[in-house]
């Protein structure tokens, strides 16, 4: 008898794992397709995995290893007064918004103090910041590296971005500097590569 009822336990929490990975979608090569409820469209030359949980309202993540591993996110026409991400604690730990008449300057600082809320990191430091075109724009390419409160394991990104008729453009690669990273960024670089307006 009991071993009927492990037997059905068992059953009962794979059904309710399923509805989660079940939101995940496999991103085919080679098809050019939109990205983050947005008119930024890309084409990866290799398979990814879109996460069923979005970070933001126009946003998405997609990845090749697994969630925290290697994550490609999106942030599609972000609009002025908008945050990157959901809100925490808007009331206590308010995230910084998004304004129209933004510098490409101002894209890193955006992300950095972002992530010290909606993703706690600890630490967080803008490495390299250059001028880019993107996309056929004035944009902003900049590394970064952080690490999660309660965490000793260091994080290595890139990002991408412009301000396009007053909206915000962003795609950050980031994963683990050990291993992780290096595994996934020339696939990484080839989606950011291919996006179009």
């Amino acid at each position: 008898m009991s071993r009927k009822l492990a037997l059905l336990a068992a059953v009962a929490m794979l059904s309710l794992a399923a509805p989660v990975a079940a939101g995940n979608k496999l991103i085919p090569a080679g098809q050019r397709i939109a990205v983050a409820k947005s008119a930024m469209t890309v084409q990866p030359g290799t398979e990814w995995n879109k996460l069923s949980e979005r970070p933001g309202r126009n946003a998405e993540t997609w990845t090749q290893d697994g969630d925290e591993l290697n994550d490609l996110s999106f942030y599609g026409g972000i609009e002025s007064g908008r945050p990157l991400f959901r809100e925490v604690d808007k009331k206590n730990k308010p995230l910084p918004k998004v304004s129209a008449t933004m510098l490409i300057t101002d894209i890193p600082v955006l992300l950095e103090n972002s992530y010290r809320i909606a993703r706690d990191a600890s630490s967080m430091a803008i490495d390299t910041i250059a001028p880019i075109e993107f996309a056929g724009n004035k944009g902003v390419r900049f590394t970064y590296t952080f690490s999660k409160q309660n965490e000793t394991l260091q994080r290595r990104g890139e990002a991408r971005g412009a301000v396009v008729g007053g909206k915000l453009y962003l795609v950050t690669y980031e994963a683990p500097s050990l291993y992780y990273y290096d595994r996934s960024a020339a696939a990484a670089r080839a989606v950011v590569d291919s996006v179009r307006f």
